[in-house]
């Protein structure tokens, strides 16, 4: 097929070729040729530095930044960084409030077409993708992959400055500047900066008192959406379980923590005695012991503490 004929193609909205499998349609037979993949274990394009293998040469594009750390794309109006332009793109719709795409259902908007598309979904049944540990389902593929990191205790992404690790890509970028300077959201009544945007907005609710998110069984009402999903389980029988004790808790974090009680697994090691740890709150409160810093006082002696044990 010339070029002059691909690109007329584009201009018609013919997609002649289809993929057997879900019947999804393309203008350009290597279009459907890369698609395939997503149906079959094919990964041809492999990460030299760590060796991981991705369907598509734009996530190793992406997948690159991670270990170089580089962020060309920059906000002009917020200072947020970018590996992508595309991602700098719809990142500025947040500044012009547009959200071009709405669903015909619920009459939501949203910034990308992806977005919409796998919010679509959600009106449906189609949760093609199943944990055989928990039977929870996913609409994606990659979202169990995500999923099954937190039975396996699985956290293949590792951040070259203090080691901690992550199991996903996306939040080891988010950590990683936190090593840095640039923190574009400032509190305009405290002056105390963050790297994302909703942390500046959950932290603004601390001086409002505002609780936005309200359960909808007791009414108690809460800063974040977070927040709100963990004290929901109070009221269910959902729990992240144990499949090695059965032991069940609110929050799947502190799940992975307990996991380490059977793996014997201490992630966090103290930089000057090599003494390790389960968690990290554990090694900090470790290291207020090499020093003479003493941050919690009693109100009533003034005698000071290396850590604050509640009543």
């Amino acid at each position: 097929m010339s070029d002059l004929v691909r690109h007329k193609l584009s201009h018609t909205g013919e997609r002649p070729f289809y993929c057997d499998v879900c019947n999804k349609k393309f203008n350009l037979k290597s279009g459907l040729r890369a698609h395939k993949r997503s149906h079959s274990d094919e990964r041809p394009f492999c990460c030299g530095v760590c060796n991981k293998a991705f369907t598509f040469k734009s996530n190793l594009v992406t997948h690159k930044h991670s270990h170089s750390g580089e962020f060309p794309y920059c906000c002009d109006v917020c200072n947020s960084i970018f590996t992508l332009k595309n991602n700098l793109t719809r990142h500025k719709h947040s500044h012009s409030g547009e959200h071009p795409y709405c669903c015909d259902v619920c009459n939501n908007t949203f910034t990308r077409k992806s977005s919409l598309t796998r919010h679509k979904r959600s009106h449906g049944s189609e949760h093609p993708y199943c944990c055989d540990l928990c039977d929870k389902t996913f609409i994606q593929k990659h979202n169990l992959i995500e999923h099954m990191r937190l039975h396996s205790g699985d956290r293949p992404y590792c951040c070259d400055v203090c080691n901690k690790k992550f199991t996903r890509n996306r939040t080891l970028i988010r950590h990683k500047l936190s090593h840095g300077s640039k923190h574009p959201y400032c509190c305009d009544l405290c002056d105390k900066t963050f790297i994302q945007k909703h942390s500046l907005i959950f932290h603004m609710h601390l001086h409002s008192g505002e609780r936005p998110y309200c359960c909808d069984v007791c009414n108690k009402a809460f800063t974040s959406k977070g927040n709100l999903k963990i004290h929901e389980r109070l009221h269910s029988s959902e729990r992240p379980k144990c499949d090695l004790c059965n032991k069940s808790f609110t929050t799947m974090v502190n799940l992975i923590v307990h996991k380490r009680l059977h793996s014997g697994e201490r992630p966090y090691c103290c930089d000057v005695y090599n003494k390790k740890f389960i968690q990290n709150s554990s090694l900090r409160k470790h290291k207020l012991s090499h020093g003479s810093e003493r941050p919690y006082c009693c109100d009533v002696c003034k005698k000071k503490f290396t850590v604050r044990v509640p009543l």
